[in-house]
């Protein structure tokens, strides 16, 4: 039993990955890299770590061979400047370097989640949260994204306002707003908080399952190839670089149940190139027409969602009962359409952040439907910020090295990894 137990400590300490935080390698950004013989699972989870702190990822590596794994990131803060928080590296440590899945926060015991989906419409957030004040429930956290005129928002109540009876009383009086007047597919679902096990993640699915085949405007560039010598589907991302762009493709990665054994990530003048050589769960390539776009437009979805230009209004103020049923029906009597909000509570203070446009794609927000905001929720409690993405491009996967796919990508790809290992000089 004694050896057994020393076996034992032998494989978690195996399966424990290795997190090792390094600010002297890189002159512009802070590497991180994370070693481990556990790959399932492991790549999304330390992507969602540096998501989730505000951290912009620069580079990455992502290398498999066999059962161990490395993945190195280079990140910067929201300034661009390299991490020097010892609590930030800490975290990151702490939060990466366990053997077991993460624990569910503590902040989400005693609440009950409500998914949200249904056909968009301007002042459908307003109508939700003024049911939920009507019904006095206390809203601690919420998150929606609409796209393409479908919306999916989760909203976290405490659980003595979401009893059995309560929930069915929500679902009845919410039900009929998400369908509207033909929308079957839309609706209200409470769960509890512990079955949410990250908020963006979850949106993600939810808008997975009402995805719009429409393609008439310009998307993200996405290919999806085959190189079947080495049994790898490749697939290139190239887009403007945004927060949390990593994450939401390894999601959508992830969550169609494709494996990534070898990747290269690379941002320059805010341009992102991505580069990923995946397989299916059960080790095999994409082998049809069909999935390969599929799996493009899956992508280009999740990209375009979390990218929004508009107006971003972010409220910080005392919380009270009605508060965000008040705010968002100030949006409504304006004209603006709430596109995503990340709502939040503290204490006895409310951080709610609103990306607000006009009531149609590309609509201009006026002046005047901002002074009227903050004249109603005060002046000193809102800071308000255009947001104005780069446009996509239609542009063609990268070819300047010439040749075709495979042996090409796969060469630049390791000799970034020998040049990032010190082995080969700068190339």
């Amino acid at each position: 039993m004694e050896w057994l137990d020393e076996y034992e400590k032998l494989v978690i300490r195996m399966d424990t990955p290795k997190v090792v935080i390094d600010n002297a390698v890189c002159p512009t950004a802070t590497l991180v890299q994370v070693d481990s013989a556990r790959k399932r699972g492991v790549l999304l989870e330390a992507v969602q770590v540096l998501a989730d702190l505000d951290l912009s990822v620069k580079k990455a590596y992502i290398s498999s061979d066999g059962r161990w794994f490395m993945d190195v990131f280079h990140v910067t803060d929201r300034l661009g400047r390299k991490l020097t928080d010892d609590s930030v590296i800490s975290y990151i440590q702490q939060s990466l370097g366990t053997w077991t899945e993460p624990s569910q926060p503590s902040a989400l015991e005693g609440l009950t989640v409500l998914e949200l989906t249904g056909a968009d419409r301007t002042g459908l957030i307003s109508e939700v949260f003024a049911v939920l004040a009507d019904m006095g429930c206390s809203v601690v956290d919420a998150r929606a994204w609409s796209h393409r005129g479908r919306l999916a928002c989760l909203v976290y109540l405490r659980d003595e306002d979401a009893g059995a009876v309560r929930v069915a009383r929500i679902e009845s009086r919410l039900a009929p707003l998400l369908r509207g007047d033909s929308d079957a597919s839309g609706g209200v679902v409470a769960v509890p908080a512990s079955a949410v096990a990250h908020a963006d993640r979850r949106l993600h699915q939810l808008m997975y399952t009402a995805r719009d085949q429409d393609r008439t405007f310009p998307t993200p560039s996405v290919s999806v190839e085959s190189w079947a010598e080495r049994g790898y589907s490749v697939v290139t991302v190239q887009c403007p670089d945004r927060p949390k762009l990593l994450y939401d493709v390894i999601c959508t990665l992830t969550d169609m149940d494709y494996l990534v054994f070898h990747g290269t990530i690379d941002t320059n003048c805010g341009e992102a190139r991505q580069e990923f050589y995946i397989r299916h769960a059960d080790g095999s390539p994409i082998c049809s027409e069909p999935e390969m776009q599929r799996m493009s437009q899956c992508l280009q979805d999740a990209i375009e969602r979390r990218s929004f230009e508009g107006v971003r209004m972010e409220l910080r103020t005392p919380d009270r009962p009605g508060l965000l049923s008040d705010v968002t029906r100030t949006f409504r009597e304006n004209g603006l359409l709430v596109a995503q909000a990340e709502v939040s509570t503290k204490g006895d203070m409310a951080s709610n952040v609103f990306y607000v446009t006009g009531t149609t794609a590309g609509q201009e927000v006026h002046q005047s439907a901002i002074e009227a905001v903050k004249e109603r929720v005060g002046t000193d409690s809102i800071v308000v910020e255009e947001h104005r993405p780069q446009l996509y491009q239609k542009t063609q996967p990268d070819d300047r090295n010439g040749g075709g796919i495979g042996l090409v990508h796969l060469g630049n790809f390791v000799k970034r990894n020998l040049y990032h290992l010190g082995l080969i000089k700068s190339w």
